[in-house]
């Protein structure tokens, strides 16, 4: 390390070897105990869809220890929806993605490890291209304790994943999760940065250089037996009335650059709408419209996918249409798209990826630069826990009119009181029972379906593949100028053809790389010659996808 008058400086390569912490998520719950000692000897390449948010990693595919994720999903490594730590090795679908600095607060996906401290630093190193490997740094275990029905989990040196009862969706492990954060919060205990709550979990944030992980297990340990029994409260909330845009072309954009340009075979592709329906076992999409726009989503968790965005599922069970979600995740998503990833709604805080089945847009989430009503002063995020949401139709001209005014304070929308009570919620669903079931067994029978058909056609796994090398270049003619691909990516757009005339500077083309569309420019005035690449393709930095003569 060299002394400090004298630091020894990081080596940097295109070879990284990256340290991390073994859970929260890891065998034989989630993963083979095979599956992890792959993670821990195979090496990964960066994808070129990488950025601050996460970076996308190419590799083998777990075998995993469970069929599918249930209520959370049809794939293996869908879970209800938890508060990730950053750097966090986040399995969306069969994928690996580095969850960065930009990264997602909360979601739903298996994470087998955590980068250390010490080397989070080599995230912002990596590059479309490099290869790493990941190095287990202690012998410690996923789960910490297990014990009175609740598990706690590591994540990484600074994260401690608190969870409650079985893997399902319940809101009496909500309101178990949300009672020990709110009893944490009051004790104010130097160290603690943050307390998530996710649908059955609380992801304790503390600064390590201030207090020890063994501390704030003691507390938690002294907290859990004097919470208030989930039939016992009562939280104070309110419903909101968000317009939505119905299949809102911006939503159908989405889609369609996923199918060119990620996953062409992708069985909710080309339409997210059909694929709700198919896999809930419903008669017409409009039964699909019918069933969102009666729903009232109870606001579960917030951040997941950036920016105060809610997870939230519908209080009526009958209204709870569970999709799977995107494998691999989705390079882009229109902000505040809307859309569902196993039994949850989420509306999507920001442009980014995501892999939730869209089917609409919305309104705004988070308001940065202004304090505006219906925003509380200091706080940019719309939404509290236990809000109600229900949506009512606009057209696309409607929503666009209503974005352009409410982060100024200029279009209201509707609020009304509300809480939420287990013991009124439990009475609802006893009084419901026997719609409740058929409902459920329709769906059940729809999703087993689903899977058993996406196995016979070989859809239920995904493996992205490593670029091939570029192909040999042969000189080019006098007179001839060779269109590199200024960046590694996807081609998605092929703008010109041979044959036509083109000045210095025009587009040839568009590449999809870094969660961004970089634009392949002419180097010279000239007529096209020839174009080497098309949509879909996957190119190397440098590489020649084009001449003109000039």
């Amino acid at each position: 390390m060299g002394d400090a008058g004298n630091p020894e400086l990081a080596e940097l390569t295109h070879d990284w070897e990256i340290a991390v912490r073994y859970g929260p998520h890891g065998a034989p719950d989630y993963f083979l105990p095979a599956d992890i000692e792959t993670f821990f000897s195979a090496r990964y390449e960066v994808h070129h869809n990488s950025a601050r948010t996460g970076i996308r990693l190419i590799g083998p595919k777990p075998a995993w220890a469970r069929a599918d994720g249930g209520e959370a999903g049809l794939h293996p490594s869908n879970i209800h929806d938890n508060a990730y730590a950053v750097g966090a090795v986040d399995f969306t679908g069969d994928m690996p993605i580095l969850l960065g600095p930009d990264g997602p607060s909360l979601g739903g996906f298996v994470c087998p490890a955590v980068v250390t401290k010490a080397d989070l630093w080599k995230l912002g190193q990596l590059r479309p291209g490099d290869r790493l490997r990941f190095r287990r740094e202690d012998d410690e275990p996923a789960i910490l304790s297990n014990a009175g029905n609740v598990t706690v989990r590591r994540a990484g040196d600074e994260n401690l994943l608190i969870e409650f009862g079985e893997m399902k969706l319940d809101f009496e492990l909500r309101l178990r999760a949300q009672a020990l954060r709110d009893a944490l919060d009051a004790q104010n205990i130097p160290g603690i940065i943050d307390l998530t709550p996710g649908i059955r979990s609380l992801q304790i944030h503390f600064d390590s250089t201030r207090i020890s992980r063994g501390k704030i297990l003691d507390a938690v340990n002294d907290t859990l037996p004097g919470l208030p029994a989930p039939e016992a409260m009562t939280v104070n909330s309110r419903t909101l009335y968000l317009p939505l845009s119905w299949n809102d072309p911006q939503i159908q954009l989405a889609m369609r650059k996923y199918q060119e340009t990620t996953r062409p075979n992708a069985p909710w592709c080309p339409d997210n709408i059909e694929f709700i329906r198919r896999i809930n076992g419903l008669a017409e999409i409009d039964d699909v419209k019918r069933i969102i726009f009666d729903a009232a989503y109870v606001v579960l968790g917030l951040g997941d996918v950036y920016l105060g965005a809610p997870v939230a599922t519908p209080y009526d069970p009958r209204h709870r249409l569970v999709t799977t979600k995107y494998n691999p995740a989705r390079p882009w998503t229109p902000q505040n798209a809307v859309g569902i990833g196993g039994a949850y709604m989420c509306i999507y805080g920001m442009e980014g990826p995501g892999g939730y089945q869209l089917f609409g847009r919305t309104i705004q989430v988070w308001n940065t630069h202004r304090e505006t009503p219906p925003f509380a002063p200091g706080h940019p995020w719309l939404l509290r826990h236990f809000d109600q949401i229900r949506f009512f139709e606009v057209s696309t001209e409607e929503l666009d009119e209503a974005r352009e005014q409410f982060l100024h304070g200029k279009y209201e929308i509707r609020i009304e009181p509300q809480s939420f009570s287990l013991n009124e919620y439990q009475k609802f669903c006893a009084a419901n029972a026997a719609s409740i079931e058929a409902f459920q067994t329709t769906q059940r029978a729809a999703f087993a379906a689903e899977r058993a058909d996406w196995a016979a056609k070989g859809l239920n796994t995904f493996e992205e593949k490593e670029a091939e090398p570029a192909p040999e270049e042969a000189p080019l003619a006098p007179g001839t100028r060779g269109i590199a691909a200024p960046v590694p990516g996807s081609i998605w757009q092929v703008l010109v053809q041979p044959g036509e005339k083109i000045n210095a500077g025009d587009t040839v083309m568009i590449i999809e790389s870094m969660k961004m569309e970089v634009q392949v420019r002419s180097p010279a005035s000239g007529t096209v010659e020839s174009i080497s690449g098309s949509k879909g393709q996957v190119v190397r930095a440098g590489q020649r996808v084009g001449t003109i003569i000039a």
